[in-house]
């Protein structure tokens, strides 16, 4: 265990790719054991990625880049405009309404938060908007594509853990849509501190918001298909993500006609390219996964948490701690599979509801894509605006509040995370 782990810290402190931390701790594991042949390295690279489900995560990133590219994600931030751009600081609460309805669309949040900033980071520099908080509030609204359903994050700690994908979803729909209220909060808190340089909202229209309706209409049905869809027990996660990429390639064609067929081969390869990322990170993942699984490090780590931690709010509060320091320096993909072995296990034998459990961590991780230094939406979103992670850093800890306070409401109140799938299934 002290070699697993040893060589695991030392990799990743000397700022190795996390693929090869997780795999060579792995593989120089098992190569000093007498004990274990090599060729296992090889079979729990192959096992960790012989899921069904996980198939999902390919077609979910497809779908979000036609997405981006075919006019969906302009029609969601019309609509949005249209709903909240009467409200001071119009474009800050069009961001996160987008960010949030895109995040019914995607599951990533990356990708949300490149195509709210494309659209919008241009249109907020030609108002005079502080583009520092700008980028921090798109980052923020692009962080609830773990939370709200469909979700790349949910997908994989279902797997993981064994819970139902539909039930999953489900529980992120109101913590995300709380998340998303308290960052428009937060927005407003900021707008109100220089009154006249937002003071930029447009009257509210009831036919501009029904023509806006109209236009996003077909782009709408995509998070009814997939999440309808899975909930309903209609289709698997698999199958909703690939009727996700079959609607979004229609509307996209022949509805809001701004992407053409010769654009979809380089939009396939993109997502090739970020998908086999995330699937070798699980698959490397995986030979780490099994190896504190074969140390007993479950076992050991809710011993002492029996011994030390009777109640099951302490370690609550120790987890989230735990997690949130955990995604400012790692990917959320690989803390999912290299934790949840350990944490969901111990927070089990506590008494913990695994499915409220599982929701927790998401919200935890999606927090850590606005967290510096690693903060992969606070980059995606400097980067689109030509401001530094530091400066776009010093503007986040405002949107930071509301996630981080219903971060505690999810984990205190379990109702808030229970209640719609119990209601369902």
């Amino acid at each position: 265990m002290a070699l697993t782990f040893g060589s695991f810290l030392l990799l990743m402190l000397a700022g190795a790719p996390m693929v090869f931390v997780l795999g060579v701790a792995g593989a120089l594991t098992l190569a000093l054991s007498d004990a274990t042949p090599l060729v296992v390295v090889a079979q729990r690279l192959y096992n960790g990625l012989d899921s069904f489900t996980l198939l999902a995560i390919p077609f979910f990133v497809l779908a979000g880049l036609i997405m981006e590219r075919g006019g969906i994600a302009r029609a969601i931030v019309g609509l949005a405009g249209a709903m909240v751009g009467w409200i001071r600081g119009s474009l800050f609460m069009v961001a996160t309404v987008t960010g949030t309805g895109l995040a019914a669309i995607s599951g990533s949040g990356s990708a949300d938060t490149a195509a709210v900033s494309s659209i919008l980071i241009p249109e907020m520099k030609r108002r005079g908007y502080d583009i520092d908080y700008a980028a921090a509030a798109i980052a923020a609204a692009g962080a609830l594509g773990p939370i709200i359903p469909p979700s790349i994050i949910m997908v994989v700690l279902a797997m993981i853990s064994d819970l139902s994908v539909g039930a999953m979803f489900l529980g992120g729909l109101v913590p995300g849509l709380l998340a998303a209220a308290g960052l428009m909060a937060a927005n407003w808190v900021f707008a109100r501190r220089d009154p006249a340089r937002y003071a930029d909202a447009e009257p509210f229209s009831l036919p501009r918001l029904g023509q806006a309706l109209r236009h996003a209409l077909p782009a709408l049905t995509l998070p009814v298909i997939i999440v309808g869809g899975i909930v309903g027990g209609v289709v698997t996660p698999t199958e909703a993500a690939v009727l996700a990429v079959a609607v979004a390639l229609l509307v996209s064609l022949l509805v809001y006609r701004e992407m053409r067929l010769a654009d979809l081969p380089a939009i396939m390869l993109r997502a090739a390219g970020l998908s086999s990322a995330v699937m070798i990170i699980i698959g490397t993942a995986s030979i780490f996964s099994w190896l504190i699984a074969v140390q007993d490090v479950p076992a050991m780590i809710s011993g002492w948490f029996a011994q030390n931690v009777g109640a099951a709010w302490v370690f609550l509060l120790v987890v989230n701690l735990l997690l949130l320091v955990v995604g400012m320096f790692m990917e959320s993909i690989s803390a999912i599979l290299i934790l949840m072995p350990v944490l969901m296990p111990v927070a089990v034998h506590l008494g913990i509801d695994p499915l409220h459990f599982g929701v927790v961590v998401a919200i935890n991780l999606s927090i850590g894509l606005i967290t510096p230094p690693y903060g992969i939406c606070l980059f995606v979103a400097g980067t689109v605006a030509g401001r530094s992670v530091t400066q776009v850093s010093s503007k986040v800890w405002l949107p930071l509040i509301p996630m981080l306070l219903m971060l505690l409401l999810a984990t205190y109140l379990p109702d808030i995370v229970l209640w719609l799938p119990r209601a369902v299934f």
